[in-house]
């Protein structure tokens, strides 16, 4: 029998974290291991109880959600954890803070829990949590920011041809199917190169890699395709 995920709530509003612990604490293989009220104490928290997943609301008193994620993801103590935003906005310009400090994903705070469980299941795993409208929105809100102009980002130099065309696919939002059959290869190879991509760019995971594509200037927003 596994483990269950072990999940840190950290969210200001005590009603809210409540709910959250109790939904959490009886849906299987998932178990509340404890509350934070502020940034700081999920910071705290999360060390000294190593917790797979922190649910991680941005506004916060003492440290906001996108320093505490920073710190987390920063330190080799928790960098194993996994961070989750929830937060009330639909993609404002504190989720692309968050996704750029460490966090690999973000739900709304009216999702339903089947959703919000599901997504907990999926970081803990391993995953991120961006759909590709959610990617469209996260690139828009990007291109959007003044600091937006291309910097200097991961060497991509060092991918290969596929890989660049792997990592532009991922960029624009694809999925590990989607990327299998545009390119007509079989889903274990795009792991491959999905998991080549991250060793080679250092980056965390999916948001990461998709951060670093655009910021490497490898994609940019305005090429980005509509809706499909």
């Amino acid at each position: 029998m596994t483990d269950p995920i072990r999940v840190l709530v950290a969210d200001d509003q005590p009603l809210l974290r409540g709910s959250f612990r109790v939904l959490i604490d009886t849906a299987p293989g998932l178990t509340a291991v404890g509350e934070a009220g502020t940034g700081a104490e999920a910071v705290e928290s999360a060390r000294r109880l190593h917790p797979d997943v922190v649910l991680m609301d941005i506004r916060m008193p003492d440290m906001d959600g996108i320093e505490a994620t920073r710190r987390l993801a920063g330190s080799p103590e928790t960098a194993a954890t996994r961070v989750l935003i929830l937060t009330t906005f639909d993609l404002d310009e504190y989720v692309y803070g968050a996704l750029r400090a460490g966090a690999a994903g973000f739900l709304l705070k009216d999702t339903s829990p089947e959703v919000l469980l599901a997504g907990i299941r999926t970081v803990a795993a391993g995953e991120s949590l961006l759909a590709p409208s959610v990617t469209r929105r996260l690139i828009a809100e990007f291109a959007r920011l003044p600091s937006a102009r291309p910097a200097p980002g991961p060497a991509l130099d060092v991918l290969t041809a596929r890989e660049r065309e792997v990592l532009v696919l991922v960029a624009r939002g694809l999925s590990n199917a989607d990327i299998a059959e545009y390119l007509h290869l079989s889903h274990g190879t795009v792991k491959t190169y999905i998991g080549r991509l991250l060793s080679k760019l250092r980056a965390r995971d999916r948001a990461q890699l998709v951060i670093g594509a655009y910021e490497s200037g490898l994609v940019r927003a305005a090429h980005q395709p509509a809706d499909s």
